[in-house]
Protein backbone atom coordinates (compact mmCIF):
# COMPACT_ATOMS: atom_id res chain seq x y z
CA UNK A 1 0.00 0.00 0.00
CA UNK A 2 0.91 3.41 -0.96
CA UNK A 3 0.01 6.75 0.18
CA UNK A 4 0.55 9.87 -2.21
CA UNK A 5 0.25 13.97 -0.84
CA UNK A 6 0.45 16.57 -3.49
CA UNK A 7 1.53 19.72 -2.36
CA UNK A 8 2.85 23.07 -4.11
CA UNK A 9 0.35 24.43 -5.67
CA UNK A 10 -0.64 28.18 -5.82
CA UNK A 11 -1.74 31.03 -7.83
CA UNK A 12 0.96 32.88 -10.43
CA UNK A 13 1.12 34.65 -13.50
CA UNK A 14 1.69 33.88 -16.73
CA UNK A 15 5.46 33.19 -17.50
CA UNK A 16 5.89 32.30 -13.87
CA UNK A 17 7.04 29.06 -12.10
CA UNK A 18 6.21 26.50 -9.59
CA UNK A 19 7.34 23.57 -8.27
CA UNK A 20 4.64 20.27 -7.24
CA UNK A 21 5.89 18.07 -4.95
CA UNK A 22 4.30 14.76 -4.19
CA UNK A 23 5.81 13.13 -1.10
CA UNK A 24 4.91 9.15 -0.75
CA UNK A 25 4.90 6.33 1.95
CA UNK A 26 4.84 3.21 1.91
CA UNK A 27 7.51 -0.04 1.13
CA UNK A 28 9.63 -0.19 -2.18
CA UNK A 29 8.79 3.25 -3.59
CA UNK A 30 11.93 3.36 -5.78
CA UNK A 31 10.45 1.04 -7.72
CA UNK A 32 7.19 2.53 -8.51
CA UNK A 33 6.70 4.32 -11.89
CA UNK A 34 5.45 7.59 -11.06
CA UNK A 35 3.13 9.82 -13.13
CA UNK A 36 1.55 13.45 -12.95
CA UNK A 37 -1.81 14.39 -14.42
CA UNK A 38 -4.13 17.12 -14.37
CA UNK A 39 -8.09 18.34 -14.53
CA UNK A 40 -8.54 21.30 -15.29
CA UNK A 41 -12.03 22.56 -14.59
CA UNK A 42 -14.67 20.77 -16.31
CA UNK A 43 -12.37 18.49 -18.28
CA UNK A 44 -11.64 15.00 -17.90
CA UNK A 45 -7.72 14.13 -16.23
CA UNK A 46 -4.98 14.86 -18.94
CA UNK A 47 -1.40 13.13 -18.59
CA UNK A 48 1.54 15.40 -17.72
CA UNK A 49 4.82 13.72 -17.35
CA UNK A 50 6.44 10.12 -15.62
CA UNK A 51 8.62 8.34 -14.81
CA UNK A 52 8.99 4.76 -15.95
CA UNK A 53 9.84 1.66 -13.53
CA UNK A 54 13.09 1.71 -15.73
CA UNK A 55 15.61 4.46 -14.39
CA UNK A 56 16.48 6.98 -16.05
CA UNK A 57 13.65 6.97 -18.57
CA UNK A 58 10.93 9.90 -18.43
CA UNK A 59 7.81 10.98 -20.40
CA UNK A 60 6.09 14.00 -21.25
CA UNK A 61 3.33 14.95 -22.69
CA UNK A 62 3.07 17.41 -26.29
CA UNK A 63 2.05 20.46 -24.17
CA UNK A 64 4.23 20.70 -21.16
CA UNK A 65 7.96 19.44 -23.36
CA UNK A 66 9.90 22.20 -22.89
CA UNK A 67 8.57 23.78 -19.55
CA UNK A 68 7.73 20.97 -17.34
CA UNK A 69 10.45 18.85 -15.94
CA UNK A 70 9.70 16.01 -13.51
CA UNK A 71 12.33 14.84 -11.09
CA UNK A 72 12.50 12.10 -8.09
CA UNK A 73 14.45 11.78 -4.91
CA UNK A 74 14.31 8.35 -3.55
CA UNK A 75 15.64 9.35 -0.39
CA UNK A 76 12.96 11.47 0.47
CA UNK A 77 10.48 9.40 -1.18
CA UNK A 78 9.05 12.36 -3.01
CA UNK A 79 8.72 13.25 -6.52
CA UNK A 80 8.74 16.59 -7.96
CA UNK A 81 7.29 18.67 -11.09
CA UNK A 82 8.85 21.72 -11.62
CA UNK A 83 6.59 24.11 -14.02
CA UNK A 84 8.36 26.99 -16.03
CA UNK A 85 6.75 29.80 -18.33
CA UNK A 86 3.52 28.71 -16.94
CA UNK A 87 -0.08 29.22 -19.28
CA UNK A 88 -3.52 30.04 -18.34
CA UNK A 89 -4.15 26.70 -19.88
CA UNK A 90 -2.07 24.97 -17.29
CA UNK A 91 -4.80 25.97 -14.54
CA UNK A 92 -5.77 22.47 -13.09
CA UNK A 93 -5.81 20.51 -10.51
CA UNK A 94 -2.74 18.37 -10.18
CA UNK A 95 -2.30 14.83 -9.60
CA UNK A 96 0.64 12.51 -8.64
CA UNK A 97 0.06 8.65 -9.34
CA UNK A 98 2.01 5.32 -8.61
CA UNK A 99 2.29 2.60 -10.74
CA UNK A 100 3.91 -0.83 -8.61
CA UNK A 101 3.70 -2.50 -11.87
CA UNK A 102 6.61 -3.00 -14.44
CA UNK A 103 5.32 -2.89 -17.87
CA UNK A 104 6.96 -2.68 -21.27
CA UNK A 105 8.74 0.86 -20.89
CA UNK A 106 5.95 3.11 -23.14
CA UNK A 107 4.09 6.40 -23.44
CA UNK A 108 1.49 4.60 -24.30
CA UNK A 109 0.87 2.81 -20.59
CA UNK A 110 2.20 5.43 -18.54
CA UNK A 111 0.21 8.27 -19.95
CA UNK A 112 -3.19 5.81 -19.12
CA UNK A 113 -4.40 6.59 -15.53
CA UNK A 114 -6.08 3.41 -15.43
CA UNK A 115 -2.97 2.03 -15.20
CA UNK A 116 -1.74 3.69 -12.25
CA UNK A 117 -2.26 1.57 -8.73
CA UNK A 118 -2.12 4.94 -6.49
CA UNK A 119 -3.69 8.22 -6.58
CA UNK A 120 -2.99 11.59 -4.13
CA UNK A 121 -5.71 13.85 -3.26
CA UNK A 122 -4.48 16.57 -5.59
CA UNK A 123 -3.04 20.28 -5.59
CA UNK A 124 -4.48 23.74 -7.23
CA UNK A 125 -2.28 25.06 -9.77
CA UNK A 126 -4.31 28.24 -11.10
CA UNK A 127 -1.95 30.36 -14.05
CA UNK A 128 -3.95 34.02 -14.41
CA UNK A 129 -3.33 35.80 -17.56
Amino acid sequence: QVQLAESGGGLVQAGGSLRLSCAASGRAFSSYAIGWFRQPPGKERDFVAAFSWIPGNTYYADSVKGRFTISRDNSKNTVYLQMNSLKPEDTAVYYCAADRGRAPDSVGYYSTAANYDYWGQGTQVTVSS
